[in-house]
């Protein structure tokens, strides 16, 4: 009987060489703009979309159920309401600091860019750039790069003392201050501000009087502006 020759199977090589692909998440108000990011950033083989959402807080209950390390969360900086777009870059920076984060919006205010980054995002794309730079925005991001993509030159150094700014103000105010400066924003009266905050009216004056001398300005427009030039308050804030 002639002798049955067995061939034994290659032991398994390592995968050291497979590469997992770039994880995105797409956060965005428009459901257009998700439709066509996700159309885009699929159709290359090194990219896949793990979850898109509309707000938010959507946006950060999706990010809290993915099981992954290498991954840039996009973020339209339209989104807007009590937990906005700086609320969604700040909370994934405390909760997730190994992910990377981008802003992104069309033609967006050197004011909110800045904000953007000083809460927390590694830089901002801007809607108007070419599909190639975008997505190798994303990759850059996703290797620790600092990116700013698409701002016109003459932003970039508005959007650098939008961060410096935003750091003083930030850093001269207590929290409470900032919370009373950030209502005043919305037009409302000492005593309308004292029921929003359920604080004693005087208290609310002496927190404002406070404000001003910290700012270096005398009224509260003065102090409204300085805080819109510096992101602390939205841009369509009623002076």
């Amino acid at each position: 009987m002639a002798k049955r020759t067995v061939i034994e199977a290659p032991a398994p090589g390592p995968t050291t060489g497979i590469k997992r692909r770039l994880g995105v998440v797409v956060v965005d108000p428009l459901p257009v703009v998700r439709a066509g990011l996700a159309m885009l950033i699929e159709d290359r083989p090194d990219m896949e979309v793990l979850a898109e959402a509309g707000t938010a807080e959507e946006g950060m209950e999706a990010i809290q159920r993915l099981r992954r390390s290498r991954v840039v969360v996009l973020v339209g900086l339209g989104l807007r309401g009590d937990h906005d777009a700086f609320w969604l870059i700040r909370a994934v920076r405390e909760r997730f600091p190994s992910h990377a984060i981008l802003g992104c919006g069309a033609n967006a205010d050197p004011t909110d860019i800045s904000r953007a980054l000083f809460v927390g995002a590694d830089g901002f794309v801007d809607k108007n750039i070419d599909p190639i730079t975008f997505l190798q925005s994303l990759r850059r991001a996703a290797d620790h790069e600092m990116v700013l993509a698409g701002p016109a030159p003459g932003a970039v150094g508005r959007i650098a003392e939008g961060i410096d700014l935003r750091r003083d103000v930030e850093t001269r105010l207590t929290e409470r201050e900032r919370e009373v400066l950030v209502v005043a924003a919305e037009g409302l009266t000492a005593r309308e501000i004292a029921v929003r905050l359920g604080v004693r009216e005087r208290t609310v004056t002496t927190h404002l009087a406070r404000i001003y001398g910290k700012l270096g300005v005398g009224s509260r427009l003065a102090a409204i502006r300085m805080a819109t030039r510096s992101g602390l308050v939205s841009a369509g804030a009623r002076e």
